[in-house]
């Protein structure tokens, strides 16, 4: 017959806090997508101000922040309800690819009509539409995909 000793402790399970699954709080992960995504919207308006002989140094760095603010907005307002700041998202590149490019389309379109209403005063020309689509699309996974990528291969 086996004696088992009993000293005392007692044994808890493991409890996961929110920083140990992702590398990062909550907060921290929020952050660095706030702090990249309205980047994105900055490098975009700069390129196309400067794509138009528009004013880009840093005494028109207010200019360029009115011309990414509708973009900006409306990806805001629209990539969190579609899942673009969900937790766990930054550990699975594939998943980031697909919910950044899902919801980038989705935002595209009001984009457009805030740039039309509050900066143009028109509709924006079909030509802009598809080039701010691509542009957009493409500085969002340059940064947000190696985000993923890193964090994913980042120990807990």
């Amino acid at each position: 017959m086996a004696i088992e000793e009993n000293t005392g402790t007692v044994e808890t399970p493991v409890s996961l806090d929110k920083t140990q699954t992702t590398g990062l709080s909550n907060r921290q992960r929020i952050t660095w997508l706030v702090i990249g995504d309205a980047l994105v919207f900055l490098v975009f308006a700069f390129i196309g101000r400067r794509s138009h002989n528009e004013a880009i140094g840093i005494g028109a760095l207010f200019q360029v922040m009115l011309t990414a603010l509708p973009f900006a907005a409306a990806w805001f307002i629209v990539s969190p309800l579609l899942g673009a700041f969900k937790r766990g998202l930054e550990r699975k590149p594939g998943t980031m690819v697909t919910r950044t490019l899902l919801a980038w389309l989705a935002a595209w379109p009001i984009a457009l009509v805030l740039r039309g209403v509050f900066v143009d005063h028109a509709v924006p020309p079909l030509t802009f539409g598809i080039i701010t689509l691509v542009a957009n699309s493409v500085l969002l996974l340059l940064w947000r995909w190696p985000f993923a990528l890193f964090m994913s291969r980042r120990k807990s």
